[in-house]
């Protein structure tokens, strides 16, 4: 990574959420699975494999890449969201409304 991109990532990662080694680990292992079904199609677009068999594998990765976003979306509301509330951090709801708008569209 270069500089620039990680001081880009400091001033757009302002929260942090300290994730058990079991969570971290589960999403680090379909992130990486993902990353494969992009390597897969990659080779497959090198390989100058038939239209249809790429899509039906970018339909794959698109449900995977959505099935990853419900399970953190789902630990995100479960832990930051609830703690949130529970102290009081009204504006986290404004927040979770904001990032269901740009999940949905």
């Amino acid at each position: 990574m270069s500089e620039t991109t990680i001081d880009n990532n400091k001033e757009c990662c302002k929260k942090h959420k300290q994730r058990e080694d079991d969570e971290k680990k589960c999403l680090v292992n379909r992130l990486n699975r993902i990353e494969g079904q992009i390597r897969g199609i990659k080779s497959m677009i090198e390989n100058d494999a038939y239209c249809a068999e790429v899509l039906i594998q970018t339909a794959a990765a698109v449900g995977a890449l959505n099935a990853f976003n419900r399970e953190l979306l789902s630990e995100h509301i479960r832990t930051c969201v609830a703690d949130d509330i529970r102290a009081g951090k009204d504006d986290t709801i404004g927040e979770l409304t904001g990032l269901l708008q740009k999940l949905m569209k």
